[in-house]
């Protein structure tokens, strides 16, 4: 018995493939080809058709806007106020055309504790010359190497979505003057 309910598991598994064909197809239908659409006049904001996409996305009479054009980074190379604690600090200066890869850092040419002095740049943490363990390495830690995990260029650009983001100063000196004005 166990055994016959074991094979009759594993034909209907077996035959899953061969029946999901069908509805595979279905599933992966795409819209028309791009050269059977026709474009907005518009040529800043161009809606054009979604094609090439799976049916089941809901891709049918979807519009796509085109994206705003990536404005320029701030190149003032002022540093910036950090908002909270242990916020990686910002970049400041253009970094188009860097190399950073496993073979070269461009960073490390003027943040680099040898070459600060020449470059006036800040100098990396020490954080960075630590492993994940807290040992002290002579060189930077590898987890660290890739700067652009966590420092990122700044554009002069207004926020897409709002944000009520206060640092923690201004909420410690909020409550400070609530607790004064109560007394």
């Amino acid at each position: 018995m166990k055994n016959l309910r074991t094979a009759l598991i594993l034909s209907l598994l077996a035959a899953l493939p061969v029946l999901g064909v069908p509805v595979a197809q279905r599933a992966l239908a795409t819209d028309p080809a791009p050269a059977q659409v026709a474009a907005a006049p518009s040529a800043s904001v161009r809606d054009v058709k979604a094609s090439g996409r799976p049916a089941f996305t809901g891709a049918e009479g979807l519009t796509v806007q085109e994206a705003p054009p990536i404005p320029k980074d701030a190149t003032d190379d002022r540093r910036r106020q950090r908002n909270y604690p242990e916020q990686p600090p910002v970049i400041p200066h253009q970094i188009v055309g860097y190399q950073l890869d496993l073979r070269a850092n461009k960073c490390l040419t003027c943040h680099a504790r040898e070459f600060t002095g020449d470059s006036q740049a800040p100098m990396i943490s020490v954080t960075h010359f630590q492993d994940r363990d807290g040992q002290v390495l002579g060189a930077v830690s590898a987890r660290r190497y890739f700067c652009l995990q966590c420092h990122v260029p700044q554009a002069d650009v207004q926020p897409r979505v709002p944000n009520s983001f206060r640092d923690v100063d201004s909420v410690i000196r909020e409550k400070d003057a609530a607790a004064k004005g109560g007394q």
